[in-house]
């Protein structure tokens, strides 16, 4: 029998993830450095949620993540929504990850879309209409 391989992806901002997820020891590595090595503890934390959630299932699978673009709350961001796509997927035949996820936060499961509005040409910002001064 083949080894079970997930493969999940989360968008948010700029920034894209990719998300392995196959049997192992529970080891989650992130551009191939271990989650203990990323950078700010705040969004190391945001990183771990869909880890605790999961509870004991997630210690027994390893994940590796690539993530590129954008900055490191929308890296962090991505990289949580990559994880909690693919426990989810892995562990399709039981229903309570997903429900636990969803429960605790709508966004582990469901990419936010908004994006940076794109700069109108001829002006310097991105709003649609340029303001009148009148004095």
């Amino acid at each position: 029998m083949s080894e079970k391989i997930v493969h999940s992806s989360g968008k948010r901002k700029m920034a894209i993830a990719r998300a392995t997820l196959k049997k192992g020891k529970g080891n989650v590595l992130i551009n191939h450095k271990p989650l203990g090595e990323f950078k700010t503890e705040m969004y190391r934390m945001k990183i771990e949620e869909p880890l605790i959630i999961a509870g004991d299932k997630a210690s027994k699978i390893d994940i590796d993540v690539n993530v590129f673009g954008g900055g490191i709350s929308g890296q962090a961001q991505a990289i949580r929504l990559a994880i909690a796509r693919g426990l989810v997927e892995y562990f399709q035949n039981d229903k309570s990850i997903k429900e636990a996820l969803e429960d605790y936060d709508r966004t582990l499961l469901v990419a936010d879309v908004r994006r940076k509005e794109t700069r109108k040409p001829n002006r310097s910002k991105a709003r649609a209409k340029r303001q009148k001064s009148y004095r």
